[in-house]
C-alpha cells in the first residue's frame, strides 16, 4: 500500500512541476487551435464536393449565391439574336408585314392561305436546302406556352417580363415544357412545316410582341433586350385580309378609278350647241 502512494505521489508530483514550466500553457494553445483549424478546413473540403451540379450553379467563384433579380438583370442585358444556332445560316422566306413599306415590300411579306393573302406578324426564317434545323432562344426567358396547333403547327412562347414576349411557330418536336426557365441560345425545338404558309416549307415562324402588338423582328436582332423592352408598342389596327383576286393591286386599282372618273365627266357633260344659224336650219329640215 505504501508503495502504491508513494508511487502516485511521484506521479503527482512530475505533474506538478511539468504545468509549473512556463512553455506548457502556450503549446497545449497551439496544439488545440491547429487541431480545430484543421478540423474546420477538413469539413470545409468534405461540404464542398458533397454540394450536387444545381448547388454548384446557384454559387460564384466568390462563394456568392445567385439571386433571380441577378438572372433577370444578365437576361436584360442580352443582344436579341435569330433563333438559329447560327446567324449566317438564315434565309429569310417571309418578311415582316410593315405598313410603313413600299407595296413590293408589303405583298412580298403576305402568307397565302385558304384563298386569302394575311399580312405576316412575323419573320420566316430557313436555312438553304429546306432541311430542318434545331430552333434556339433568341433571349433569355420562362416558357409560357407549348402547345401543338393543327394550323401553326408547334407553338412555344416564351416570356422575357415588362411585357416581352417571343414566339415560335411552325414547330416539329419541342424540348422544353410550359414552366422551363431557359436560356438564350439553347435549342427549344426542331424546325417543320405547318399547313399555314406552306410555300416556306421547313421553317421557324418567329414573333416579337410587345404588350400584346407584333413589332418587326428585323429591327431588333443584334440589340440589347433592354431597349425593345422600352419600346411603346403602337396601337395597331388589324388588317384585313386580302381576296386572292386583288392581293394589293393598288397601282391597277387606282388606274380603273382614274377611268371611271373620266367616263363620269364625259358622260355629264352637255351635248354641244350648233356652230351657226345654218347648220341647226339644215338639221331641222332633214328631221321634217
Amino acid at each position: 500500500m505504501r508503495e502504491e502512494e508513494k508511487k502516485r505521489t511521484s506521479q503527482q508530483s512530475k505533474v506538478h512541476k511539468l504545468f509549473r514550466k512556463r512553455w506548457i500553457f502556450p503549446a497545449i494553445y497551439l496544439a488545440s487551435a491547429a487541431i480545430i483549424l484543421t478540423a474546420v478546413l477538413w469539413f470545409q473540403a468534405n461540404g464542398n464536393n458533397n454540394l450536387s451540379e444545381d448547388a454548384k450553379d446557384r454559387y460564384g467563384q466568390d462563394g456568392t449565391a445567385y439571386t433571380e433579380d441577378a438572372m433577370e438583370v444578365n437576361a436584360s442585358l442580352e443582344n436579341l439574336k435569330m433563333p438559329l444556332v447560327n446567324d449566317k445560316d438564315a434565309v429569310v422566306k417571309k418578311p415582316f408585314y410593315d405598313d410603313q413599306a413600299s407595296k413590293k415590300q408589303q405583298e412580298a411579306a403576305l402568307v397565302f392561305y385558304n384563298n386569302t393573302y394575311h399580312p405576316n406578324t412575323g419573320v420566316d426564317l430557313a436555312i438553304e436546302g429546306d432541311k430542318s434545323f434545331d430552333v434556339t432562344a433568341a433571349a433569355s426567358g420562362t416558357v409560357i406556352k407549348a402547345e401543338k396547333d393543327p394550323l401553326l403547327g408547334f407553338v412555344i412562347e416564351v416570356d422575357h417580363k415588362d411585357g416581352l414576349v417571343t414566339q415560335y411557330q411552325s414547330l416539329d418536336e419541342a424540348t422544353v415544357e410550359v414552366g422551363d426557365v431557359v436560356k438564350q441560345g439553347q435549342v427549344l425545338a426542331k424546325a417543320g412545316k405547318n399547313l399555314y404558309n406552306q410555300e416556306a416549307n421547313n421553317h421557324v415562324h418567329f414573333e416579337i410582341r410587345k404588350d400584346g402588338v407584333a413589332i418587326n423582328p428585323s429591327d431588333y436582332f443584334g440589340k440589347s433586350v433592354a431597349s425593345i423592352k422600352e419600346v411603346k408598342a403602337a396601337e395597331v389596327t388589324e388588317q384585313q385580309p386580302t381576296t386572292a383576286e386583288e392581293p394589293l393591286k393598288d397601282e391597277e386599282t387606282s388606274k380603273d378609278k382614274e377611268e371611271s372618273k373620266q367616263e363620269d365627266k364625259t358622260g355629264d357633260e352637255a351635248p354641244k350647241a350648233p356652230e351657226n344659224k345654218e347648220q341647226s336650219a339644215d338639221e331641222s329640215k332633214s328631221n321634217a
